[in-house]
């Protein structure tokens, strides 16, 4: 049993920095990894303070950026960003496709589960990113809203997380973290590291449980968001976008004519400047047409303007502009041509730099070729200000574009592209060469005794060396954002563990519960990992909560590598709110509510919660 200590000025001052670092993360006042680099240097700066002994020194502030964790992570991002390079991907899709059927109780397993397992081996967020399209395009063909698989998707992609020891954050730094407590820890009581595959058991047994519990009760707690927008799609843009998303109209020509006000004046200054403008799609001036034309694009005498109305609305606006209606020409063919332009869906990814900027000052018509129609939130459409109106993680922009400047999107990581009318400028012939390396790393990790990050980096070298990857695309497939987050949040966790703050909170713990069965501090500290990750990030709960589960089941006479476990595995249990970022992701596109995720999320939490603890025990 612990003894209770008494509290020192050390504790005191991590108690500080813990309470601060809770209040960081669950406000938002700062991102994340804003806050975590803000407590590592006030970590830093609290060696300067008299009469405190440092908690760490300043030589192992910054370890935490060459720790084997974060190492490890960026090595399986930049793994799992070649094997999708590749095609791999889209053979899976095809392989369902074939096989899966068109009923919801076969397709929903072969989704879920193929997600689960690639999501073991490379960061969950990544793995439902790149089966959105996938489920685009066999809810498309099979007629079966996409509010019926993607939340199955999604809850697969976050329990895929526990199948393997890299297959998500807290489990890739759990290693560390028991190293670093074993300094602290007396020699009977040191701690084994995990293996790869030691957790696996436990993870394909969640895996399962999602499944069943989506094919058995899916109907009782998915929405059935009908929509035709699944439909295949028609020749005629106009037609498209009623159908799609209720934007009425047609495709209508105007003409500016010599007394127009809108002579002399750009995209961007019609837009921000007039009131209920019909959306622009195209401009033609002389032999010029552009489509999707660039903010900057001026309006002049006879300049051909291809807008999207319905009759009341264009005969109002040509009436109060001076514009003349175009009735037999034709000078956008393009527009109408669905093999050149359309509609496309661009979910924001929780980590985008487009969080938090509004359209007005991203410019994404000049920049990207993209003219957002509608955003959608949450399952509803922002008002006629959208377009002033910041940017959250897990918003459809509704965009007309060229299929040319979709694709350049694809790559790009501020973009989730769902729609999957443009092939991706893949690398088929490297299959082969990303298999090896992939496999290369494997069998590193599970056959020598090299540390898990040099293994790791020797499949995502191989990657680049190969050409699978460029070393630039390699740069862009890693979540920097990340990176910070976990180097910064290292050194916290060492001085929680060193400083005693850990032992203290332990003791005075069991003191308050006294004399309880060990499962029922096991599930106690599964309850906390839970709470904790639904209000702030599960690298954060980890670094937070595994020297406490130690100590605790140290002091209880546990065993303190189960306790560990534990914590890393609980912190993928966030089904209730959409907070995590896999949740953010899927919400747009499927029209969820925040009821649709409390609804299946509560359930899917306490199965989560009796199905690892029990497999926990019974493994371990």
């Amino acid at each position: 049993m612990i003894e209770a200590s008494a509290i020192t000025p050390e504790i005191i001052l991590v108690l500080c920095l813990l309470a601060v670092t809770v209040y960081l993360f669950v406000s938002e006042l700062v991102r994340i990894d804003v806050a975590a680099v803000t407590i590592m240097v006030l970590l830093g700066l609290s060696t300067m303070l008299p009469g405190i002994t440092p908690v760490i020194s300043t030589n192992e502030l910054f370890n935490g950026f060459s720790s084997n964790a974060v190492m490890s992570i960026i090595a399986v991002m930049i793994i799992g960003a070649g094997l999708d390079k590749t095609g791999i991907m889209s053979r899976v899709a095809n392989w369902i496709l074939q096989h899966g059927g068109s009923t919801e109780q076969r397709i929903t397993p072969m989704i879920s589960g193929s997600v689960g397992l690639i999501s073991s081996f490379m960061q969950n967020v990544g793995a439902a990113a790149l089966f959105l399209p996938v489920v685009s395009r066999i809810s498309r063909r099979t007629s079966i809203p996409m509010s019926r698989l993607l939340m199955p998707m999604g809850f697969c992609a976050i329990l895929g997380g526990t199948v393997t020891m890299v297959g998500s954050s807290p489990l890739i730094l759990l290693n560390d973290l028991i190293l670093s407590s074993n300094q602290a820890l007396p020699p009977q009581h040191h701690m084994n590291t995990f293996g790869l595959f030691d957790v696996t058991p436990i993870g394909l047994a969640l895996i399962t449980t999602g499944i069943l519990f989506f094919v058995v009760f899916g109907r009782f707690v998915l929405p059935n968001v009908k929509s035709e927008q699944r439909k295949e799609t028609t020749t005629r843009t106009a037609e498209y976008f009623r159908r799609v998303y209720g934007i009425s109209g047609e495709l209508f020509e105007l003409q500016a004519t010599i007394d127009s006000p809108l002579v002399g004046m750009t995209i961007v200054q019609i837009e921000r400047t007039l009131e209920h403008v019909p959306f622009i799609l195209a401009i033609r001036n002389g032999d010029e047409v552009s489509v999707v034309p660039p903010g900057k694009e001026v309006i002049w005498v006879d300049s051909y303007i291809g807008v999207l109305s319905n009759k009341r609305q264009l005969v109002k606006f040509a009436r109060k502009y001076k514009l003349r209606i175009v009735k037999n020409e034709n000078h956008f063919t393009r527009v109408m041509n669905a093999q050149e332009t359309g509609i496309a869906e661009i979910v924001v990814p929780p980590g985008s730099e487009l969080v938090g900027q509004t359209l007005n000052e991203l410019k994404l018509r000049t920049a990207n070729g993209l003219n957002v129609l509608r955003i959608y939130r949450a399952g509803y459409t922002l008002d006629d200000t959208f377009r002033e109106a910041p940017l959250q993680g897990g918003d459809t922009l509704v965009v007309h574009t060229a299929w040319r400047a979709l694709k350049q999107l694809r790559n790009n990581e501020n973009y989730a592209v769902v729609t999957d009318h443009v092939d991706e400028e893949l690398r088929p012939n490297k299959i082969k060469p990303a298999l090896i390396f992939f496999a290369i790393a494997l069998s590193l990790v599970l056959f020598s005794d090299l540390r898990l990050s040099v293994a790791l980096l020797v499949g995502a070298v191989g990657m680049v060396l190969s050409g699978v990857l460029t070393m630039d695309e390699a740069y862009r497939a890693v979540s920097w954002k990340t990176v910070f987050l976990l180097a910064s949040l290292i050194p916290l966790g060492l001085a929680v563990e060193k400083s005693g703050t850990a032992a203290w909170i332990a003791a005075e713990t069991l003191k308050v519960m006294g004399d309880v069965p060990i499962w029922m501090l096991q599930a106690v500290i599964a309850v906390l990992a839970t709470v904790f990750t639904l209000v702030m990030s599960n690298i954060g709960a980890t670094v937070l909560l595994v020297p406490l589960a130690i100590n605790i089941a140290v002091g209880a006479g546990a065993d303190p590598a189960l306790f560990a476990l534990t914590v890393a595995i609980a912190t993928s249990n966030s089904f209730i709110i959409p907070t995590h970022q896999v949740n953010a992701l899927i919400m747009g596109p499927a029209g969820y509510r925040v009821l649709d995720f409390m609804r299946a999320g509560t359930i899917m939490t306490v199965l989560f919660l009796i199905v690892s603890l029990f497999m926990l025990n019974l493994i371990f």
